[in-house]
């Protein structure tokens, strides 16, 4: 059986030799950088399964790493946590935007660390989503590549994108709370804020349009045709 592959980008050594040390002995293949051009370097390099990346780097920045990775087509689908000291809520509420799937503070205990990273790697892993088709508003999903079509167009969304969008055309003008959409995307075992699912809603509208969005306050949204 292979073993699944994380690489950890950190400009502290200490960091990256216990995070490393810890998932290596939970069986994980780890690749270790000190800067966010090292770290898309060995990326492209090996596929890893799971990106955990500091914020503040010096020369290019988690950030500036994370769209650098979510621009790759190779890599697009990666799973992308940020594992940083800077817990604002404008800094998380970058990091989604700029296309992370998990946001995580430190300082974190190593055990605690290595449950994260095995339930966001087990959510990838989870069932495949359905091809839905709906002739009314011009969305078709296709799971075997991952991409959907608008109206014909091709867009090739981030995985959380794909998945919450599947999850809300799979039942148009259903209201899916915040609960049920964070157990269905993100799974109950990883730890994500509301804030995960309004950015991804707002990059959808963005792509999609906006008419077809609805946010039901206090409650969660639906997809109207």
């Amino acid at each position: 059986m292979n073993k699944q592959k994380v690489l950890l980008v950190d400009d502290e050594q200490d960091i990256l030799d216990l995070i490393g040390f810890n998932l290596e002995k939970e069986g994980f293949e780890v690749f270790t950088a000190n800067n966010g051009r090292d770290g898309l370097e060995l990326a492209r390099k090996n596929n890893p399964d799971l990106v955990l990346l500091d914020v503040m780097m010096p020369g290019m920045d988690g950030m500036e790493t994370c769209r650098e990775l979510r621009d790759d087509d190779n890599l697009k689908n990666v799973l992308i946590a940020f594992l940083t000291a800077r817990n604002e809520d404008y800094s998380q509420i970058a990091g989604f935007d700029a296309g992370a799937d998990d946001y995580i503070a430190k300082p974190i205990k190593p055990r605690v660390l290595v449950s994260r990273v095995k339930a966001l790697l087990r959510r990838n892993n989870g069932a495949e989503i359905e091809v839905k088709e709906a002739p009314s508003h011009g969305i078709v999903i296709d799971k075997e590549r991952y991409v959907v079509f608008k109206e014909g167009v091709q867009l090739n969304l981030p995985k959380k994108e794909f998945e919450l969008l599947a999850l809300l055309t799979s039942a148009p003008g259903r209201v899916f709370t915040r609960e049920t959409i964070l157990a269905n995307v993100w799974g109950n075992d990883v730890i994500v804020g509301d804030r995960t699912i309004d950015v991804h809603i707002r990059k959808l509208r963005e792509k999609l349009g906006d008419d077809n969005f609805k946010t039901v306050k206090g409650v969660g949204y639906k997809f109207e045709p």
